[in-house]
C-alpha cells in the first residue's frame, strides 16, 4: 500500500512537469543543455523533482516485481526465484528510493535559501548536467552492496564500484557550492531555518565520505558487516535529510521571520548530538564491531553509551522541532 501510494505520488508529479514543461526531458532541462537557451530552463526544484520522479518510478516498479514473485513463489513453490535476480532488484529499489528521498528533499534547499538570502538560485548547465549524471548514476551504484556476493558479474561490480565515487560529485558541487555562494556576503540573519538548512547541506556532503570508503571493495570485505555502514548512512539521514525535513517544517508553519529566538543555537545542539551518534558508529565500525548484534563485548560497551546519550539529544531535539510545527497548525488553518 505504501508503494502504491509512492507510485501515485510519482504519476501525478509526472503528469505536473509533463502538462507544464512538455516532457521529463525538459523538466530535466535537456533543451537548454544540449545546445537551447537556458531562459526558459525550469527552476531547480523542478529539476530535482524530474530526477527523483524518474529514480523513485524505476525503483517502485522493481520492488513490486520482487514483491510479486515472491509471492507466487509462496503460492507455487514449484516455480522458483533465481537468489541473484531477487536479491539485485530488492537492493536497487532500497537504494534507488532511499536515494531519492535525500534529493527530494534538497528541493528545501533550493527553494528556502534564496527566499532568506534576497538571491535567486539560478539553474545554469553545469547545475543540469549535474542532475542528469546523477539520474543514470543513481541507478547504476547499487551493486557497490553486492560486493561480496562472489555470484554477481564482474562488470556489473565495476560499474558499481566506479559511479559510487563519481557519483558523489555532481549534484553535491553544485549544491554546496551553490548555497555557500548564496550565503557568501549575504548579510542572512541566522536562526533555526537558516542554521537547519547548512546543517543539511554540510551533512549530505560530509556523509558521503564514509559512504565511499565502505564501497571500496578492500574496505568493504572487512567492513560491511560492521556499525561503519550504518554509521554512514545515519550521517546521511540524520545530518542531511532531517535538518532539511525540519527546516521546511517550521519555515512552513512560522515563516521568515518568525523563527524562536535562540533557534540556531538550537539548531547547533542538535548538529552536536548528531555527530556525537554518528561518530560512535563509525568508530565502532573501524573496531570491527559488528552490526545486527542483539548483545555487544564489554569492551565495546563504552561506544555504545555515549551513542545512547547522543540518541537521547538526537530524539529530544526532533521532537522539539516536531512540536513546534504541531503547534502552529491550529493557526495555519484559520488563517487559510
Amino acid at each position: 500500500m505504501i508503494g502504491v501510494g509512492f507510485l501515485i505520488w510519482c504519476l501525478e508529479l509526472a503528469r505536473g512537469i509533463i502538462a507544464t514543461y512538455g516532457g521529463l526531458g525538459r523538466g530535466l532541462g535537456w533543451h537548454a543543455l544540449f545546445g537551447g537557451s537556458t531562459q526558459d530552463v525550469p527552476p531547480p526544484t523542478v529539476v530535482a523533482a524530474t530526477m527523483v520522479t524518474i529514480v523513485t518510478t524505476l525503483a517502485l516498479i522493481a520492488g513490486a516485481v520482487v514483491l510479486v514473485m515472491s509471492l507466487i513463489n509462496l503460492a507455487f513453490p514449484a516455480v522458483e526465484i533465481d537468489p541473484l535476480l531477487a536479491k539485485n532488484l530488492i537492493y536497487f529499489f532500497g537504494h534507488t528510493f532511499i536515494n531519492a528521498t535525500i534529493y527530494m528533499a534538497v528541493t528545501a534547499v533550493y527553494e528556502i535559501l534564496p527566499r532568506v538570502t534576497g538571491r535567486p538560485w539560478k539553474t545554469t548547465k553545469v547545475f543540469l548536467a549535474a542532475w542528469t549524471l546523477s539520474t543514470t548514476m543513481v541507478l547504476t551504484i547499487f551493486p557497490h552492496h553486492l560486493l561480496m556476493d562472489f555470484a554477481m558479474p564482474v562488470w556489473a561490480l565495476a560499474i558499481g564500484q566506479v559511479f559510487s565515487f563519481v557519483n558523489s560529485f555532481p549534484v553535491l558541487i553544485v549544491t554546496g557550492l551553490g548555497a555557500l555562494a548564496i550565503l557568501h556576503r549575504s548579510g542572512i540573519r541566522w536562526d533555526m531555518v537558516s542554521t537547519l538548512l547548512l546543517i543539511s547541506v554540510f551533512g549530505w556532503m560530509a556523509g558521503v565520505v564514509p559512504a565511499v570508503v565502505d564501497a571500496t571493495v578492500a574496505v568493504n570485505l572487512v567492513m560491511d558487516n560492521t556499525m561503519w555502514v550504518p554509521g554512514h548512512f545515519h550521517f546521511y539521514l540524520l545530518l542531511g535529510l532531517l535538518p532539511m525535513i525540519f527546516a521546511f517544517m517550521i519555515y512552513l508553519a512560522r515563516g521568515e521571520d518568525a523563527t524562536p529566538r535562540g533557534g540556531d543555537l538550537t539548531a547547533i545542539i542538535y548538529l552536536i548530538f548528531g555527530l556525537g551518534l554518528v561518530t560512535m558508529f563509525l568508530v565502532g565500525g573501524w573496531a570491527s564491531v559488528p552490526r545486527r548484534w542483539a548483545e555487544h563485548l564489554p569492551e565495546w560497551q563504552i561506544w555504545d553509551q555515549i551513542a545512547s546519550v547522543m540518541a537521547a539529544g538526537v530524539i529530544a531535539l526532533t521532537g522539539a522541532f516536531v512540536a513546534m510545527f504541531l503547534a502552529r497548525i491550529p493557526a495555519l488553518l484559520r488563517e487559510g
